[in-house]
């Protein structure tokens, strides 16, 4: 572990990749106000480090090698309210973003992004605001202006689990339940159970139906409104 110096922000990383994390590390340890204070690859991990450590700021991943990304940010903030949380991951934004907020994340950021913007939106939680991209802050603000609620219990999309939600958004990239279960690091016959639960609360009958709709789904999902 890394003490933090005097005026520095002290960063937890939460990532099941130790490449990730060890980018992260060189990147935020050559800030003038920013320092890794410590890292977890898993929920409990990460439990275990943030009462230990009391960081200022947490970077964490959205698919944990254990446990899950979202539950850990609803965890947190219902222990922590103060810490902000930086959610750093590869799933889309439209998939995830208002999900993650809603959680109690207060930012939500590509992994493909750019450095720079990486360190502005790790400042900006800091600060106490709120960090998205543009192109996600403009989807929120035409629901807004739209009236759209954060959530409409008629619709059978905010009716699944967070995991449902990961498995039904792998079935639209065209992955097997094999794939998916190696992404999310469970079993096939977990994958297998969630596809059987996204078929009866999705009302469908078969798995080319699911496939169907699911594909149909993750395309469409940047323009729902």
């Amino acid at each position: 572990m890394v003490s933090a110096a005097d005026g520095k922000f002290r960063v937890l990383i939460v990532d099941d990749h130790p490449i990730v994390r060890h980018g992260l590390m060189q990147l935020i340890n050559v800030q003038p106000d920013l320092v890794v204070c410590g890292q977890a690859e898993n929920d409990r991990e990460a439990r275990a480090v943030l009462r230990e450590l009391n960081p200022d700021v947490m970077i964490v991943d959205v698919s944990l090698s254990q446990g899950d990304g979202i539950d850990l940010v609803r965890d947190v903030r219902a222990q922590r309210p103060d810490l902000p949380m930086l959610v750093f991951s590869i799933h889309d934004e439209n998939i995830y973003a208002e999900r993650l907020l809603a959680a109690g994340a207060s930012g939500y950021i590509m992994k493909d992004a750019p450095h720079p913007q990486l360190l502005a939106a790790l400042r900006r939680v800091l600060s106490g605001a709120q960090y998205l991209s543009d192109a996600m802050e403009q989807v929120l603000k035409a629901k807004r202006d739209n009236g759209a609620p954060a959530a409409v219990s008629d619709d059978p999309i905010a009716r699944l689990s967070n995991r449902e939600l990961q498995v039904l958004s792998l079935i639209g990239r065209g992955l097997s339940s094999r794939q998916a279960a190696e992404l999310l690091n469970v079993s096939v016959k977990t994958v297998e159970s969630h596809r059987q639960s996204l078929k009866r609360k999705l009302n469908l009958e078969t798995n080319a139906q699911l496939l169907q709709y699911s594909v149909s789904w993750y395309a469409g999902r940047g323009s729902d409104s």
